[in-house]
Order: structure tokens, then sequence, then C-alpha cells
């Protein structure tokens, strides 16, 4: 697989994997299935691993942490800190003290068993604590080696300039993908002009735009989006008209509606790397196939055409999701 480059030296792979579904959120897991779909994204090429330390509150990096160390191959690693939450409870408070982010980082250190972070996000923000502050707080660590870099996630361009300002940022991460492209109007162009990496999570609009979910009961019991306002027997119906148009493109295309939207997205920027979630060995290969699609300015601009015509009915969150979003 080809790689892109994130902030000034990140260098990953063109797609990478996000794990959080390894460990909740989307229904039961296994995870000798997820161990087995780690293995294959090395395989694969796919070098560049995204975690969080609220992901199954501390399993996911522990699952992580115990594929490190089972391999020498390099990986880059992503994790993040900031949600707090209690056990079985998606409540959350958003911590970004300077004081909170040592003790996270060095706990998510020990969980994945490796020396350094090659980058530490600031998952949510809290309105109360100035982002300049947070960030002095980060610089300490990348002086003592505990990370490498430092991102953001769902910040607004006001933001992520100031941040830029106290340390560069390498990357932010935040939702985009065919139906969620409020990025655009500003994000986009200040990472581009700063030179920062975009990762957007939830390529595949939480697995919606493959079409694979027709109504609301095809979530499984303890899958977090029946809950979301986007997958409602409300709004479910109207918003298959994006997953229909994004299929029908596909199709004349010839490949799958996921491999279509990632790979618009790959065509938006040479610095986006989408970190599509799975575990599914099966989901994992189809994804990474996207890297190898390129699609013409007039199949980008088809595609764009037939999906702003449609409205998206619904928030991206639930309130209690919604709170740390401050690009909206």
């Amino acid at each position: 697989m080809d790689m892109r480059t994130l902030g000034t030296d990140l260098i990953v792979s063109t797609i990478g994997l996000g794990c959080m579904g390894m460990s909740e959120f989307y229904g039961s897991s296994d995870d000798r299935e997820s161990l087995r779909v780690l293995e294959k994204a090395i395989d694969l090429g796919i070098n560049f691993f995204d975690t969080a330390d609220t992901y199954g509150l501390h399993h996911n990096e522990a699952l992580l942490g115990r594929f490190i160390a089972s391999h020498n191959t390099k990986i880059k690693v992503a994790t993040k800190f900031g949600i707090v939450r209690k056990p079985g409870e998606y409540k959350r408070i958003i911590n970004n003290t300077p004081e909170y982010a040592r003790q996270a980082c060095e706990s998510s250190l020990q969980r994945l068993g490796v020396e350094q972070i090659d980058l530490f996000y600031v998952h949510r923000l809290d309105d109360s604590q100035p982002i300049e502050e947070t960030m002095l707080g980060l610089t300490k660590l990348i002086e003592e080696g505990k990370i490498a870099r430092i991102g953001l996630c769902e910040v607004n361009a006001e933001t992520l300039r100031k941040a830029h300002a106290i340390h560069p940022i390498t990357a932010l991460q935040t939702e985009y993908s065919l139906w969620t492209r409020d990025v655009e109007l500003e994000i986009l162009p200040v990472c581009k002009e700063l030179g920062i990496g975009f990762v957007p999570y939830s390529p595949l609009g939480r697995g919606f735009l493959t079409g694979r979910y027709q109504k609301h009961t095809d979530f499984p019991e303890g899958d977090f989006r029946r809950n979301l306002p986007r997958f409602s027997e409300d709004a479910i119906g109207q918003n298959l008209l994006i997953a229909d148009a994004v299929a029908k493109v596909a199709n004349q295309k010839g490949c799958t509606p996921a491999q279509l939207s990632l790979a618009w997205l790959l065509s938006k920027g040479s610095n986006i790397v989408p970190i599509p979630g799975t575990k599914r060995e099966k989901y994992l290969t189809e994804n990474s196939a996207a890297a190898s699609i390129t699609l013409t300015s007039e199949e980008q601009q088809l595609l764009e055409n037939v999906t702003n015509e449609i409205a998206i009915v619904g928030d991206r969150y639930t309130a209690e999701g919604i709170k740390g979003l401050m690009y909206e």
C-alpha cells in the first residue's frame, strides 16, 4: 500500500484502521478475531492503527498492546485522551487539563506496551479549559519523549490555529464522509494552509454508506447506532437515499460502495488518511483495496452532485455524544 504523510513526518499507510469496534459500541466482539484482523492489516500494508483510552474503557488499548508485543513490525499507533466514563455508561465528562493528560498518557503507554506514542490526540475539548494550557502540557510530554506528536479531534478552525501556534499539530481527526461534509468549509482549508494532516473517522458513515443497513432493526442489540438520530426509525428511510445513490455510482465504477466512499475521501487531498473501522477480515480487505482506486474529476463531481441533492435527517450524535464537538 502507498504511504501518505501526516504533518511533517508521520508516514503512514494511505488507509488506516480504526480499532474502536473491536471493543465497544458496534455489538459483540471477539478478541481472537480482532487479533486476526490486526494481523491481516499488516499483511495488507496497513500500519496506522487508531485507538483511544475510552474504547472499551481501556480494553482496546490493551488489545492493541497484546498485538504489538507479539510483532516486530513497526506500527504507528494513535491514541486519545479526554473522555472520562464509568463502566457501563455512555455518559461522559471531558477533561483536558495538563495533569490529566499526563496521567492518561502514562496509563496508555503501559497498556500499549510502548515507550512512546506516535500520535496523541485530545479526544474532545472542554470549552472551559484553555487550549493553550492543554497544549503546553502536551509539549512537555513531547520533551520527555512520552509522545512523538500531538493531534486534535473535532475542533473548529480558530482552536486549531491557537493550538498550532503553541506547538505544531500533526493531524486533526474529525468525522468526514459523503454524508458528513461540514469540514470542507473551513477546516480542510486551514489544515492545508498549516500543513496539518486530516484523519476522517467514520468515513463510511458508521457503515451506513455501504448499503448493509436498510432499517433501524438491522443494528444488533447493544449497538449504539440504534440510539443515534440518523439511524432512528423516523430518519433511516430518508437517509437510505444517499446510500442508494452511492451504490448506483459504485456499480457504474465497478467497485463496492465502501471502496467508492473511501476513494472519494482520498481524492480530496494528499494529506487525508481515512481510518475505516472493522472487526472482520472480509471488510478490511475490501476497504484496503480502495487505495488503488482512482476517481476521475468527472466521477468525483458526479458523486458529489448526486449526494449533495439529498437532505440528511438527524444529528450525528445524541446530546451526550455531542459533548466536546467544538467545530459545530
